[in-house]
């Protein structure tokens, strides 16, 4: 009989594994998502790579063909910039009204979305850079927490937790059920974080070389032959931290903040989000803010979703069976 874990997480979820593979812009789509399902685990389209909704509803529709009656869901990004929530507000009707399993809120405060899902039977987790958000999520309904450290890709918060710490207070700290990610990428650090008191982890960088992401190969041997040192922290200066790849943009960016420039407009042209997709698309990786990170060590071979689930739960398992010969 194969062992298998069994937490709040994955009797909430309705999923075989307590793993969740985190919604990525203009990547999570409905090809790969239908693969996390099939393979135990819980991933979420990206709903702002469709802003059109009919193109998300017709995504939903696919990943359902596709995952049968596995579970799936939905990543909302809630901008801290009100004017650019215009996108996302057209967006909400589609999940509801397609009923999906949960969503994956990150960003701002979900304070707003929170009674919409309810509304629907739709369950909430929410994901923040320190405990100190997460109670304020909790105390707005969210069915559970995703903790990033500083390690992740893309935006670890400006306080900058390790993994190990939020990892470890979190579950002290609240009540709804832990998840923890950033940096996430062998299968020791699940049993880890179980033994913390989390109920799962979250893997980002880690499944960026997915054969059934669609991103070049190009691209995803970058990520097979870095090391996660390769990553740099930008946009400090306005304390909206985000971990990329090192390139030409993420170093032109690093220029202006040593010059202490802080207007968005010298900015704009290098955060924009189509030169990111553009790298996705032609596999040069020296343009374009590309989340990315330190978990990208652990991403050492180009393999479909099936088998990098399975070899991650086969890590745990291992470490899991290592605590009772430490125990005396």
């Amino acid at each position: 009989m194969t062992i298998k874990f069994k937490t709040r997480i994955t009797d909430l979820l309705g999923i075989e594994h307590p793993v969740l593979c985190g919604g990525m812009m203009h990547l999570s789509d409905a090809k790969y998502v239908a693969a996390v399902a099939n393979a135990g685990a819980m991933g979420f389209i990206s709903a702002l790579t469709f802003p059109d909704p009919k193109q998300l509803k017709d995504e939903i529709q696919k990943c359902r063909d596709l995952a049968g009656n596995k579970t799936f869901g939905v990543n909302l990004y809630i901008s801290p910039r009100d004017d650019a929530n215009s996108r996302l507000d057209n967006l909400l009707s589609v999940v509801r009204d397609e009923n999906v399993a949960v969503v994956e809120t990150a960003g701002g405060n979900p304070g707003f979305i929170v009674p919409l899902m309810k509304e629907a039977g739709i369950k909430v987790i929410h994901k923040v850079p320190a405990v100190r958000f997460a109670l304020s999520a909790e105390r707005a309904g969210v069915d559970a927490i995703i903790l990033v450290g500083a390690e992740c890709g893309g935006h670890p918060g400006y306080m900058m937790v390790g993994s190990m710490v939020q990892g470890a207070e979190g579950p002290q700290k609240l009540s709804t059920p832990v998840i923890l990610g950033g940096g996430i990428g062998h299968g020791s650090q699940l049993t880890a974080a179980l033994t913390m008191g989390c109920e799962g982890v979250l893997m980002g960088t880690r499944m960026l070389i997915s054969e059934e992401i669609w991103a070049h190969r190009d691209y995803k041997q970058r990520i097979v032959e870095g090391t996660g040192l390769d990553s740099v922290v930008v946009q400090t200066t306005v304390k909206n931290h985000h971990r990329v790849l090192h390139n030409e943009t993420s170093e032109a960016v690093l220029e202006l903040e040593r010059q202490g420039i802080k207007d968005y407009e010298s900015f704009s042209h290098l955060l924009s989000g189509s030169l990111a997709y553009k790298a996705y698309v032609s596999g040069d990786t020296d343009q374009g803010l590309l989340d990315y990170g330190q978990s990208a060590c652990f991403a050492n071979e180009i393999a479909p979703v099936q088998q990098i689930i399975s070899q991650f739960m086969d890590e745990a398992l291992c470490a899991a069976n290592r605590i009772p010969t430490l125990l005396r």
